[in-house]
């Protein structure tokens, strides 16, 4: 049985726990990287201090979890904010994200942005850059010539680039529209607006939005929202039927966008803002307790991968609120921090080996 002590030094760990985004990933060899991890954090110029443990690589391709050995350590290095990471061992400079391990159930997620909509690629390079200024936790990769880029950070910051982004197609859409009353030459059917960059399919989306209430959509992680429909989903009902409104989801990889409409007998769009406003306030409550661990298959044969999934399945009657989520290559388990805890705690257990989360 733990101390008291021990307990409240177990609990604590995740408050030294950083989580850095934007390693290069496949470069060097995973402990070689760790090793750079290492000496970057312990550095003053760094606002570093010793480092307990470096867990690399995780889950999530680029990024690692360091543990200080001094909660302080931790508080000094996020509030550094921007980070490079340089060694005579890389052959450039990498630009590293940092937050708070443990704010949310996504520490890090990864999205694909396509910004072709806006333009050609001298355009995207300054929008880019626009962004970059705007939102500095997050982690922009290359842009590609098709408009594609990744960007790599903190669920709520890559929501509100969602959010900006959609604000500034609304925006080029309006100019058009301006154009056109201008214009009325422009206007003809099979026409392509210049400099556009807007497909059919996207204008027609926006445009039938133009009206609506901007609080439309609620973007949210994939996970979160499948914790929603199955533990809070009879609440989530609730809130629709009352406001007089329907909604429907569309999942895009680690991102789920909820869009909202009104209902027949309630046009308009106070039952949105009604709606838009309870929805993310029951988020809000999710987002402030939900955690997620994951069980990797990575090394275990078909007949270990079927014993871990058979685990699980055994222990969901022990813990009705964890959420467990089988993939072909690792197991996703969400709930609270002491859910999961014990649960992954369980399932190694009865798997005979121990595990090892980013702060132990």
């Amino acid at each position: 049985m733990k101390s008291i002590a021990g307990a409240t030094a177990q609990a604590a760990k995740p408050k030294r726990t950083i989580v850095v985004c934007g390693v290069p990933d496949g470069l060097l060899s995973d402990d070689v990287m760790a090793d750079i991890l290492m000496i970057h954090f312990q550095k003053g110029k760094n606002k570093g201090g010793d480092v307990e443990d470096v867990a690399y690589p995780t889950s999530t391709k680029g990024v690692a979890y360091v543990t200080f050995e001094d909660e302080r350590d931790a508080e000094n290095v996020l509030r550094k904010g921007d980070h490079c990471l340089e060694d005579k061992r890389l052959p450039v400079g990498y630009p590293l994200k940092v937050s708070s391990y443990g704010k949310s159930i996504f520490t890090c997620v990864t999205c694909i942005l396509n910004l072709s909509p806006f333009g050609e690629k001298y355009h995207l390079e300054s929008l880019v850059q626009d962004f970059k200024k705007k939102f500095p936790n997050l982690s922009f990769g290359p842009l590609q010539s098709n408009g594609l880029i990744s960007v790599q950070g903190p669920f709520l910051a890559i929501s509100a680039l969602q959010k900006n982004i959609l604000l500034n197609i609304k925006h080029s859409l309006s100019e058009q529209h301006v154009a056109r009353n201008l214009k009325a030459s422009d206007h003809r059917p099979g026409t392509r607006q210049a400099n556009s960059g807007l497909s059919s399919e996207l204008k027609n989306n926006f445009v039938r939005n133009e009206s609506k209430e901007e609080g439309l959509t609620v973007a949210l992680d994939t996970d979160t929202y499948l914790y929603m429909i199955t533990f809070r989903d009879e609440f989530y009902q609730r809130i629709l039927k009352e406001c007089g409104v329907t909604s429907y989801a569309a999942e895009d990889g680690e991102v789920t966008t909820i869009y909202l409409k009104s209902g027949k007998t309630e046009p308009g769009s106070r039952p949105l803002r009604c709606a838009k406003d309870r929805v993310e306030g029951l988020l809000a409550e999710l987002y402030g307790f939900l955690r997620k661990e994951r069980l990797s298959h990575e090394m275990s044969n078909n007949s270990e991968k079927r014993r871990r999934e058979r685990a699980c399945e055994m222990l969901r009657s022990q813990y009705p609120n964890v959420l467990v989520l089988l993939y072909p290559t690792y197991i996703d388990i969400i709930g609270s921090s002491l859910d999961i805890y014990e649960f992954a705690r369980q399932v190694n257990k009865m798997m005979g080996n121990v595990p090892r989360e980013p702060w132990r």
